[in-house]
């Protein structure tokens, strides 16, 4: 890292925890980068309030997942969003009050100061902090993405100024796109637990098939909107369910299908309820124990795959992301008492 850049960061930790003291009320809103909003719900940010950022990206969650239960889904591979990227961030008279207190701080060093005094000010590359073109567009600057450090370090470029409608300069790297959009959104999606229901319910017996399944009328299809209403840009990241993974807990099991993997149906069902009559028949989603569990249980884990996509401005086809999984553990019984489940 350069030592400029070095001292930037330390003059934006310096202002960031000035501007956090002075207004709690915003600072409560800033999580992970982006803008936090009731639950279910969409917001904004105020675009003249100099700690919010006009960049600062609005999830809507809406369509999210919701109850006790959900979850956030874990990606399939090594995947994670961006650490830190570009967005705009101040007017003319926004980086004017936040480069103003950090020079008359000192703690930054007069050569760094006066560097930065040319540049924003005497017209290095900036004249009195651009305020000519007040309206027409924003300095863009870092955002850190603060649910997956570290990323501070990461994007390290000093604020640039970039006019409304236009691109950022090339060569500027983490510039935030739809795309980064979409990733951020990923980390927001929250989906239902993964509590099976079995028949026979709890407890079973040995060499007797269990059936499972999952109702389609809780799990379908949850999505997150991010967005950067003064830019303009925004994407919808889905997650949709794809199947059911049964894993018994014990090796000594059969599971239905062989891989223990169960495809959703076109119902949005995942397996299939079990019905009287059927007892003699083998279920296309369970287990069968060949074990008894003695005097404890055992685990069966389940663990729901989700595809994610995503489409936003610009990007009306759907546009693959890594699939998540999500699930969880239950107790099952088995017992060595032999009966029909009729």
């Amino acid at each position: 890292m350069s030592v400029i850049g070095s001292r930037t960061l330390i003059a934006s930790a310096l202002v960031g925890s000035m501007l956090w003291t002075a207004t709690p009320a915003l600072a409560d809103k800033e999580i992970g980068g982006g803008a936090e909003t009731p639950n279910g719900a969409s917001g904004n940010v105020d675009g003249d309030t100099l700690s919010a950022g006009v960049g600062r990206i609005v999830y809507d969650r809406s369509k999210n997942g919701s109850g006790g239960s959900v979850g956030a889904v874990s990606p399939t591979t090594t995947w994670t969003p961006p650490a830190c990227w570009y967005a705009p961030k101040y007017t003319p008279a926004q980086l004017q009050a936040y480069m103003e207190p950090i020079w008359e701080a000192g703690s930054t060093g007069d050569q760094w100061d006066a560097e930065q005094r040319e540049k924003y000010v005497n017209g290095g590359e900036y004249k009195d902090f651009n305020k000519e073109k007040t309206g027409k567009g924003y300095f863009w600057d870092s955002y850190v993405n603060e649910s997956y450090p570290p990323g501070w370090d990461k994007c390290t470029k000093a604020p640039f100024w970039v006019d409304t409608g236009d691109a950022p300069p090339p060569g500027i790297e983490n510039a935030i796109t739809p795309e980064m959009l979409a990733q951020l959104a990923y980390a927001e999606i929250r989906v239902p637990g993964t509590a099976v229901k079995l028949a026979p319910e709890g407890t079973t017996k040995v060499n007797l098939p269990t059936w499972a399944w999952l109702d389609g009328a809780d799990f379908k299809p949850v999505s997150v909107t991010a967005s950067i209403p003064a830019i303009g840009l925004q994407a919808t990241t889905t997650a949709e369910p794809v199947s059911l993974k049964i894993e018994p807990g014990t090796g000594d099991a059969q599971t239905y299908p062989a891989s223990g993997e169960c495809a959703i149906g076109n119902d949005g069902r995942i397996g299939e309820p079990y019905a009287k009559g059927k007892a003699d028949e083998t279920p296309p989603c369970g287990v069968r124990y060949l074990r008894s569990s003695g005097d404890g249980s055992y685990k069966l884990q389940a663990t729901v795959t989700w595809k994610i996509s995503w489409t936003g401005t610009g990007v009306n086809d759907p546009q693959d992301l890594p699939p998540g999984e999500f699930g969880a553990d239950q107790d099952v019984i088995v017992q060595e008492i032999q009966s029909i489940n009729r």
